[in-house]
């Protein structure tokens, strides 16, 4: 049957149904509900099939979705879940937590009248495929003797087992953790990634060879020379966990939190992995200090958690916020008050929290990075009462003793120096070694890290002679 060119008119956007906010905020689980195969192909058939696809070029690792979107419309589901693991390695999870406003949907050439669905669908074709047995076709794949240690089983070094396992190269996993994922597991809360998902991510690619060696960490547990003498390449992709440092007054004393260890801790007593460590903020009026997707887990997390308040604070206006519109909005639903245009200057208290003291502020020229600097208000001073204050000003690269002893070289930032161009793309100044993620471009999507492991993986098989 014809595709009818009018269905983006006819049928509205709809995406899958969300828990409401009184009941959603009494449990850790996902929000959101599953699309079925009518709903799933209704949306998709809203696809314009764009002679430009914008929303492809939009996506950092340029998923073919108008062809998948076509795929589903028609009903071929396994054909959809191949396709969409052409170019992504976590397409069930970077449908979950992509912020797809800003990204494929923010592009669709039908925005203006409702986008397309597109990450409610990418995560219905690997949920609904898996479930009915899909598994990645490894039938035209040999071996072909080599083997890779991989150092971090978070988002790039998933993707970059990913690839090598296609490319019949052996790959080994090395994280410090309990448990794959890196920050998927352990930093994004469960209401927006059950961790079920992550570890099904595991069997996928258990089943295609790749193996993972937990609660090792290199340098203590195994040194990083073992690795590179013993494998024929190795490829970092540990992540930034360094928390940027805003200097402000007051920020050591008790009550006083930094966002990861907030966040872990919460995430550990989910699991039941760890509850000796356990932050609970029940009770608290608590400030959260930041506007990425980081300081959104944080206030979304202390709402569940039981606390009396919690009041977010960000230096820009709500436009210029770096976190997705949708987990604001979440946010919001769940009664976070937001105030936009306040940098905060000094936590008070003595022994404890008693309030957070900040300054308006307004956008002035743009810095550096393109976007508009802050600029404080003189005479706008205030205090924010709060009890407990969690820090969300993100993260930087930590690049750990042993890179000198192997000649890996970093930039001034920290991050990992790697060839963006030339024959091995991700290739470190150790020419066996190459890394891919947060640690090389510096905090950033879920998406771009799986995209720098994948291409580093294909930059691996070139330098092995596979590629």
């Amino acid at each position: 049957m014809p595709k009818h060119p009018l269905q983006f008119l006819e049928v509205p956007r709809r995406e899958p149904e969300k828990q409401p906010a009184d009941v959603r905020i009494q449990h850790f689980g996902e929000i959101y509900d599953s699309y079925d195969g009518a709903d799933a192909a209704q949306q998709a058939g809203r696809c314009l099939d764009c002679g430009n696809p914008y929303c492809e070029w939009k996506c950092p690792v340029h998923n073919y979705i108008p062809n998948w979107l076509d795929l589903i419309e028609q009903g071929k589901l396994f054909e959809a879940a191949d396709l969409s693991h052409q170019t992504n390695s976590l397409p069930e999870i970077c449908g979950r937590i992509c912020p797809q406003d800003r990204l494929c949907e923010g592009a669709c050439t039908i925005d203006e009248m409702g986008a397309v669905t597109i990450g409610s669908i990418e995560t219905y074709i690997t949920d609904e495929a898996y479930k009915q047995g899909w598994r990645p076709d490894m039938s035209n794949v040999s071996d072909t003797g080599k083997c890779v240690a991989i150092v971090g089983a978070g988002p790039a070094g998933l993707g970059a087992a990913d690839i090598l396992a296609r490319e019949g190269i052996r790959s080994i996993v090395f994280d410090a953790y309990s448990e794959v994922g890196g920050l998927l597991t352990f930093g994004i809360p469960p209401f927006k990634l059950e961790k079920e998902v992550v570890w099904r991510r595991q069997e996928i690619l258990e089943g295609m060879g790749v193996e993972f060696r937990l609660n090792t960490k290199i340098g203590d547990d195994i040194q990083f020379g073992d690795l590179v003498d013993q494998y024929d390449a190795v490829f970092l992709g540990m992540g930034t966990y360094k928390y940027v440092d805003g200097e402000l007054p007051g920020q050591r004393l008790p009550g006083v939190y930094d966002a990861l260890p907030y966040l872990v801790s919460n995430i550990n007593r989910e699991l039941g992995i760890d509850t000796a460590n356990f932050v609970s903020l029940e009770g608290k009026n608590v400030v959260v200090l930041g506007g990425g997707d980081t300081g959104m887990d944080c206030n979304r997390t202390a709402i569940r958690q039981g606390a009396a308040s919690v009041t977010c604070a960000y230096r820009r206006d709500e436009q210029n916020m770096p976190g997705s519109r949708r987990e604001v909005a979440n946010s919001k639903e769940e009664g976070i008050i937001f105030l936009f245009n306040r940098q905060p200057i000094e936590i008070l208290g003595d022994d404890s929290p008693t309030g957070v003291k900040v300054v308006e502020t307004r956008l002035g020229k743009a810095g550096p990075d393109g976007r508009r600097q802050p600029e404080t208000v003189p005479g706008t001073e205030e205090v924010l009462p709060a009890d407990a204050v969690v820090i969300a000003f993100g993260f930087r690269p930590n690049p750990p003793s042993w890179f000198d002893e192997h000649a890996i070289e970093t930039l001034p930032s920290g991050r990992v120096r790697v060839a963006t161009h030339g024959e091995f793309a991700f290739q470190t100044t150790n020419p066996k070694v190459f890394a891919g993620g947060d640690m090389v471009r510096g905090s950033d999507l879920v998406v771009t890290a799986v995209y720098e492991g994948r291409e580093a993986a294909k930059g691996i098989s070139k330098y092995l002679g596979v590629w």
